[in-house]
C-alpha cells in the first residue's frame, strides 16, 4: 500500500483527506501519462456514486484530465463494477470511481481501474503518488487542439446494465425480490435489472439526497432488509453497499446470508456440476472457519489471501480459479467480471435458487457460522504491537488453547493505527477469553493509543 491508495483506492474525508486539489492533481497526471504512454489522446471513463462531494469530485478529475489533453466520459452515478466492465470492454486507457464504498457520505475515495478493468497497478499508483508529492515535476497543459473534452457516456451505463440481464439464466416471473440500494449507487440500476427479468420487486434505500449513502441501510445495516422480507414476506432480499460491489443476502425466513455463505453455495454448485476450476475457491484470512469446516465436508479446496478483493483477485487470476471472495460480501466470479459486483453477485444467487429449485434457507443450512468476536485496538505503533514477544506469546498459547475448535487472528488495519484482534471458536464466551487475553497484552505493553 502507498502513501496514499490503499487496498481500495485513495479515501478520506472530502476536502480534508482527499482534497479537490488532489482529484485535479489525479486527473493532470493520468491524462498526460496515458497520452504519453500510448502515443495517442487518453480515453479515461468515470463513474461516481451518491455522495454530495462525489460531483465535485468528478468535475475536478474532468477538468484536470481534459487540461492534460484526455479525453474523459462521464458515466454520472454508477457502480464501480460498471466503471470496470466499461474500461474493459470498450477501449479505454483507465476508469476512475469516485466513492468511499461502504463509509459514511461525508468521505469520499478515488478508485483507480485499468484498461482490464483491473484494480490499478503499484507501479502506476506509485507514479500518481510521487507526482501527488511532487517529485515528477509539472505534467505540460495541452492547449488549442490537444485540449481534451469530456463526453456524456450513460450509454456505457445502459450496456453494462444490458451485460448484467444477459447473465440470468431463468426468468424471475413469480419470484417476490427485495433489493436495499444503500442509497448509493444502485439505487436505479439493480431495480432495473430485476425488474427486466420478471421480478417483483420491493425497494428500500433508494431515496439518495448525497448525504443518506449507507446511512442505516444497505449491506453494513442488513437488519433494515430484513425487516422488508419479513413484513412483505418475500422470497429473498439482496443488500448493497454504497458503491454497489458488494452483496449481501436474506433468505425468506428474514436471516442473514453473509459472504461466506456465497463462497460455500456457488461453491458447491459448480463442484456439482463439474465446472470449479481446480476444486478451490479462495478466501480471506478473515473468513469464517466454519466456512472451512463446510467446503472440507464437501471436498472443496481453498485458498487464503489478506484482507481486500484485490489479493483475492490477484491470486484467482495467477491461478485461473472461478469464484472467491470476503465474508463482507466483495465476491469474484472471475468469468464474468474482473470485481467484486453486488448485482451480479444476486444473480447467481438468483440461479442457484432457481436451478436447483430450493430456497436461499435451505442452499445456506450446511454451513455453520462460528461464532467471531472481533476487537480493535488504536495503538502507537502497529508493527511493533504484533512483533512484541509478549504479545506474539499470548496469541501462541491461545491458539494452542484453541486446537482444532477455533482460531487466533492479530491483523493491523490497512487504513487506520490499530490493531485487528479476532478468535473464532464453539462458544461466544471462548471467543471473548481469548480476545482479551491479548488485547490485555498489547495494553500492558504500552502500545494502546
Amino acid at each position: 500500500m502507498g502513501k496514499y491508495f490503499g487496498t481500495d483506492g485513495f479515501r478520506g474525508e472530502a476536502n480534508v483527506g482527499l482534497t479537490v486539489d488532489h482529484a485535479f492533481r489525479i486527473g493532470r497526471y493520468l491524462g498526460w501519462y496515458y497520452g504519453k504512454k500510448n502515443g495517442k489522446k487518453a480515453r479515461i471513463v468515470i463513474g461516481k456514486d451518491t455522495r454530495r462531494s462525489s460531483y465535485m469530485f468528478e468535475y475536478a478529475l474532468a477538468a484536470g484530465l481534459t487540461a492534460s489533453g484526455a479525453d474523459a466520459y462521464l458515466l454520472h452515478v454508477t457502480t464501480t463494477p460498471s466503471v470496470s466492465y466499461v474500461a474493459r470492454t470498450e477501449d479505454f486507457d483507465c476508469g476512475i470511481m469516485i466513492s468511499a464504498s461502504h463509509n459514511p457520505y461525508y468521505d469520499n475515495g478515488i478508485k483507480l481501474i485499468n484498461a482490464a478493468g483491473e484494480k490499478m497497478d503499484e507501479e502506476t499508483i506509485e507514479k500518481v503518488e510521487s507526482y501527488l508529492d511532487g517529485n515528477e515535476g509539472e505534467v505540460p497543459l495541452a492547449v488549442r487542439e490537444e485540449l481534451g473534452k469530456t463526453i456524456d457516456y450513460a450509454a456505457g451505463r445502459n450496456r453494462y446494465i444490458g451485460y448484467l440481464i444477459s447473465l440470468a439464466t431463468r426468468s424471475y416471473k413469480g419470484v417476490r425480490v427485495g433489493l436495499d440500494c444503500a442509497n448509493g449507487s444502485s439505487w436505479m440500476i439493480a431495480k432495473s435489472v430485476f425488474d427486466a427479468l420478471g421480478a417483483k420487486t420491493y425497494v428500500v434505500g433508494n431515496d439518495p439526497d448525497g448525504l443518506n449513502i449507507n446511512r442505516e441501510c444497505g449491506s453494513t445495516h442488513i437488519e433494515n432488509l430484513q425487516k422488508l422480507v419479513r413484513e412483505e414476506k418475500l422470497d429473498v432480499g439482496f443488500a448493497f453497499d454504497g458503491d454497489a460491489d458488494r452483496c449481501l443476502c436474506v433468505d425468506e425466513n428474514g436471516e442473514e446470508v453473509n459472504g461466506d455463505h456465497i463462497i460455500y453455495i456457488y461453491g458447491r454448485y459448480l463442484k456439482e456440476r463439474g465446472k470449479l476450476v481446480g476444486n478451490k475457491v479462495v478466501t480471506t484470512v478473515m473468513s469464517n472457519f466454519g466456512l472451512y469446516k463446510a467446503l472440507d465436508e464437501i471436498g472443496v479446496e481453498y485458498e487464503k489471501t489478506k484482507v481486500g478483493d484485490k489479493y483475492v483477485y490477484e491470486n484467482m487470476s495467477a491461478n485461473g480459479y472461478r469464484l472467491g471472495g470476503e465474508q463482507s460480501g466483495h465476491i469474484i466470479f472471475r468469468k464474468y467480471a474482473t470485481t467484486g459486483d453486488g448485482i451480479l453477485t444476486a444473480i447467481k444467487m438468483m440461479e442457484v435458487i432457481l436451478e436447483k429449485k430450493m430456497p436461499l434457507s435451505e442452499l445456506a443450512a450446511p454451513m455453520k457460522m462460528y461464532p467471531q468476536v472481533l476487537k480493535n485496538v488504536r495503538v502507537t505503533d502497529k508493527r511493533a504491537a504484533q512483533d512484541d514477544e509478549a504479545v506474539q506469546a499470548a496469541v501462541k498459547a491461545a491458539a494452542e488453547a484453541l486446537g482444532d475448535d477455533g482460531r487466533i487472528l492479530v491483523r493491523e488495519s490497512g487504513t487506520e493505527p490499530v490493531v485487528r484482534v479476532m478468535v473464532e471458536a464453539t462458544d461466544k464466551a471462548v471467543c471473548e477469553q481469548y480476545v482479551d487475553s491479548v488485547v490485555r497484552v498489547i495494553e500492558e505493553r504500552g502500545y494502546k493509543a
